[in-house]
């Protein structure tokens, strides 16, 4: 298939792609940041988190996303030379993640989007944080389907993911493979397991995004932002 109208489901990611989770992070950390004198790069904090996030991913596949979030605080800020947090600073920076905010052409693209897709998410987030973000900077769009890591029992890049999903799909919608399009900003947690499982992917590489990213992306099809798809979408 060559056009992009050509595929019947949408799969998304939704923190980095949707949501500006690197912003939400960075503005979540403000409690322990402001009391140290320590300026930090934007690049540093946020590759900090990263490695600590997707290492506690691996040892805690189990884990809901807020309580890692709420796990990995300390070591952050100890990692970062900050004094230790109080535990309600840390429950705190776990429970954030539902008011992390959209990216400014989001829900537009999505409700444009919906027209011609069925819209699938496939998140690593936990069930109740997902449904704060959805009520919250996503306005209450709607979903065909939303598979968080808390559903699955693991956490993307781990293939086990996109096969729950490429399953779940098959089984509710018809819809195989080859009409799935991962559409999504990181590379390390989307792109390339996608590519392993057989699926063609878009890659939305928000301007500056950082987390995800590796020297040699894969996709299909690549926009700045989630407009320019839709657009894109609506040309053909």
């Amino acid at each position: 298939m060559t056009n992009l109208s050509d595929y019947r489901l949408l799969c998304f990611d939704v923190y980095g792609t949707l949501i500006d989770w690197e912003s939400g992070i960075i503005a979540a950390l403000e409690p322990i940041l402001s009391k140290s004198t320590t300026q930090f790069t934007r690049e540093h904090l946020l590759t900090t988190y990263h490695d600590l996030e997707s290492a506690q991913q691996t040892a805690t596949p189990d884990l809901p996303y807020s309580d890692l979030l709420s796990a990995i605080h300390p070591t952050l800020a100890a990692r970062l030379g900050l004094n230790p947090p109080t535990d309600e600073e840390s429950r705190e920076f776990g429970n954030s993640v539902g008011t992390w905010p959209a990216f400014p052409d989001t829900v537009d693209a999505l409700r444009r989007l919906s027209k011609h897709y069925k819209l699938v998410v496939l998140s690593n987030v936990d069930r109740d944080s997902f449904a704060k973000s959805n009520a919250g900077s996503l306005q209450g769009v709607p979903f065909d389907m939303i598979l968080t890591a808390q559903d699955i029992g693991s956490y993307k890049p781990d293939l086990r993911n996109f096969e729950h999903m490429l399953s779940a799909v098959h089984r509710e919608f018809g819809v195989g493979p080859q009409q799935v399009l991962q559409t999504a900003q990181s590379q390390f947690h989307d792109h390339q397991p996608a590519r392993k499982v057989g699926i063609k992917s878009i890659w939305i590489e928000r301007p500056g995004a950082l987390m995800g990213n590796r020297g040699d992306p894969i996709f299909d099809w690549r926009f700045e932002t989630l407009g320019q798809m839709a657009d894109a979408v609506e040309a053909e």
